[in-house]
């Protein structure tokens, strides 16, 4: 008995490195994203120079992700962890140091290629060393840092850019990392060394090529210009680059990732309502603070301290929904989650306009955030229990691969579902505004009154007035673009509730394991 409270106790030490570790990296990310206009000033270059300190990083992940699977069959998780923490803590280091853009985007790529490691590497120490039956906990624990990262990042952020030296934001990390690299040589167990095989080069450079090209024009949002002849090819090329790499994972003896793992349904599905709901958590994570910043006016600090509650009931949730997993296995936790998710999601999207107060906003964010901590976890559980043990790593590769491609189209996806909104409502508005149309007039002549009594020509005046107008209906049109898309992603989540009733029953697939060991991938 004694024996096995240790073992346990061991078990989550050992998780407690590889929070701190995913943590660091998910926040980081999001952190950098309020840094960047700070960066733009101090290294005196426009948005189109500096964005590739986000679009370096975001390429370098899409290009070593799907390699981890096969580190880690050779060195083992424990290493590959160890040196992923090490890589990153030593990108930030650089990052705090750099003098120029160009040197910042060379030392994002360094820290890249550590923090894209750390998350599918985590997910498979998890799974070596907690037994199934404690999985759910687990997870949920670990899903504190994956999810109340990117909420959290906005507050902190904005405090250390607005009270302290920018720098901090990636300097911060080090002795967190260093102190994390001698914690995991300590706690996790090591596995027996593995010969070398053959490595998949066909696989690593399609994938890369296929990845990098795809993530790289997806990353321009609703700002593709597919007249610039570089994205046309660019994604021709990714697709094109992606079918060879689906031909030669599945003829390859030894392929780089496994895709055989996509014939377990419930990992297949898990997948596929994962990325769902990447998309619907895009109507609270990306629009949400356009919408307080952009229409409302608040600062990055003001929108990360509103944001914050949800952050902490996502935490809470996580290894609430987690234990519950555990017990009554994903449908009936993840269904009532996914309700709540879609009720609170169109509530969010009448919030969105200039009448509703922070309370409320706070409050439905709260509520969505229940219904995201309760669903988004054990939705991944069911589908990586559904794994076999050994193909765990190569598993995790794929989905954290998946997850980062469904972050990127999600984002594209909801630019370009407000740009084109907000146009569509411009015009229609804009119509409105003719000299037959009392409101406008009258809107236009209090205006003009308002300008000439602070002194101005009456033709200034009218122009300013008419200026102002076109401010205002711009405004609105973009307020309700932006309400449209949050609405968006409530019918989405519709589809995730569908798509969980065809799961199977996790409770007996979970059953069936605990007396025979796991579902095997059929060869």
């Amino acid at each position: 008995m004694e024996e096995k409270k240790s073992s346990l106790l061991n078990s989550w030490l050992a998780l407690s490195v590889v929070i701190i570790g995913t943590f660091m990296s998910i926040l980081d990310s999001s952190i950098v994203n309020i840094a960047l206009p700070k960066m733009m000033a101090v290294f005196g270059v426009p948005l189109d120079d500096a964005k590739w300190i986000l679009t370096s990083y975001t390429l370098a992940l899409g290009a070593i992700i799907p390699l981890t699977g096969y580190l880690q069959e050779i060195f083992g998780p424990k290493k590959i962890y160890m040196f992923a923490l090490a890589m990153f803590t030593l990108g930030s280091l650089l990052c705090g140091f750099a003098w120029s853009n160009t040197t910042m985007i060379v030392f994002r790529i360094v820290q890249a290629i550590g923090g894209g490691m750390i998350m599918p590497v985590g997910m498979s120490i998890i799974y070596q060393i907690f037994p199934r039956e404690k999985i759910g906990l687990a997870l949920g624990f670990w899903g504190i840092a994956a999810m109340a990262a990117p909420a959290t990042g906005p507050t902190l952020g904005g405090y250390i850019i607005e009270k302290m030296d920018w720098r901090l934001i990636f300097t911060v990390n080090v002795p967190i990392g260093i102190v994390g690299v001698i914690l995991a040589g300590i706690l996790l167990e090591g596995t027996e060394k593995k010969p070398f095989k053959s490595f998949d080069v066909i696989g690593f450079l399609s994938s890369t090529i296929g990845l990098v090209s795809v993530l790289y024009v997806l990353g321009e949002g609703s700002s593709i210009d597919w007249g610039k002849i570089e994205n046309p090819i660019l994604m021709t090329l990714g697709c094109l680059s992606l079918v060879l790499f689906v031909v030669n994972e599945l003829t390859h003896p030894e392929p780089l990732l496994d895709l055989k793992v996509l014939k377990l349904f419930d990992f297949s599905i898990s997948l596929v309502i994962s990325s769902v709901l990447t998309l619907a958590l895009m109507g609270g994570a990306y629009v949400l603070p356009l919408f307080l910043q952009n229409v409302r006016g608040y600062t990055a600090m003001q929108t990360g301290l509103i944001m914050l509650p949800s952050a902490l009931v996502v935490g809470v949730m996580m290894p609430i929904s987690g234990s519950l997993f555990d017990k009554f296995g994903a449908k009936p936790i993840v269904i009532p989650g996914l309700i709540i998710l879609a009720i609170s999601s169109y509530d969010l999207s009448t919030a969105i306009n200039l009448n509703s107060s922070k309370e409320t906003i706070v409050l439905i964010s709260c509520i969505r955030s229940i219904g995201l901590g309760l669903a988004m976890m054990p939705i991944s559980t069911v589908g990586m229990n559904a794994v076999s043990r050994e193909m765990v790593g190569k598993a995790s590769a794929l989905n954290n691969t998946i997850r980062q491609i469904a972050g990127s189209l999600s984002i594209t996806i909801m630019t370009t579902l407000i740009q084109s909104k907000t146009d569509y409502n411009y015009s229609k508005l804009a119509e409105q505004i003719t000299t037959y149309n009392k409101t406008s007039n009258d809107t236009i002549g209090l205006l003009t009154k308002t300008y000439m009594h602070a002194g101005l020509p009456q033709g200034t005046s009218k122009g300013m007035a008419v200026s102002q107008l076109t401010k205002m209906v711009q405004g609105q049109a973009a307020m309700d673009a932006m309400a449209y898309s949050v609405a968006v992603t409530a019918a989405i989540v519709i589809v995730a509730i569908l798509l969980t009733l065809s799961m199977r029953d996790s409770k007996k697939v979970k059953e069936q394991q605990d007396k025979g060991g796991t579902v095997a991938i059929e060869q």
